[in-house]
């Protein structure tokens, strides 16, 4: 009885850890599905937002379920793909008052580490280079959730926020102190690779 009762401890302990370590692995983005933003909002002289994203970046993650904080992710972002909704707009920020893509023509973000709290919740401290700027930031993460696709495949979804100082990354425009800071925004899904 005693090595029956062992046996089924056992076998409930290897079916959870299967079950738990189920969406492990490698997850590079859905570029091609378009199940990805990276958007921006600030402030217009204190007296609007100006919203904005851009439309071409590419990146991966891994997921490690047993050990979250094993986890990582990369990012490269065109810098030219700006879009604010406006042309003539568009056009100042990738001169060289802001992004100066003819000089810097990406952006990239490649995680250090990742720290997960009592909660549950993370945050994921890494290097992100902006404007030919390298400095260490944190995304505020959120897992939306995972699980197979109907396509055969498996997916995770995550969103990343975090705030940065264009006088940090060298940005030479200044549009005032409400302007001086940009919220960003990271929405992906991940399908494994």
């Amino acid at each position: 009885m005693k090595k029956l009762l062992l046996a089924s401890a056992v076998s409930v302990a290897l079916i959870g850890s299967v079950q738990a370590d189920e969406h492990s692995g490698t997850y590079a983005f859905d570029k091609e599905g378009a199940h990805q933003f990276i958007t921006f909002k600030i402030s217009h002289l204190g007296y609007s937002w100006l919203y904005g994203r851009f439309n071409d970046f590419d990146g991966q993650f891994v997921y490690d379920a047993k050990k979250p904080e094993n986890s990582s992710v990369s990012v490269t972002i065109d810098t030219s793909s700006v879009d604010s909704n406006h042309a003539e707009r568009d056009k100042h920020i990738r001169s060289k008052d802001f992004l100066n893509v003819g000089e810097f023509p990406e952006a990239s973000f490649k995680s250090k580490r990742v720290v997960v709290d009592d909660e549950g919740e993370a945050d994921i401290v890494g290097d992100f280079t902006l404007h030919g700027v390298t400095r260490e930031i944190t995304l505020d993460v959120e897992m939306l959730g995972h699980g197979k696709d109907p396509w055969g495949g498996y997916r995770m979804g995550f969103e990343a926020e975090t705030e940065l100082r264009l006088e940090d990354f060298g940005i030479p425009a200044s549009l005032g102190k409400a302007s001086e800071t940009v919220e960003i925004t990271i929405s992906v899904e991940g399908v494994r690779q």
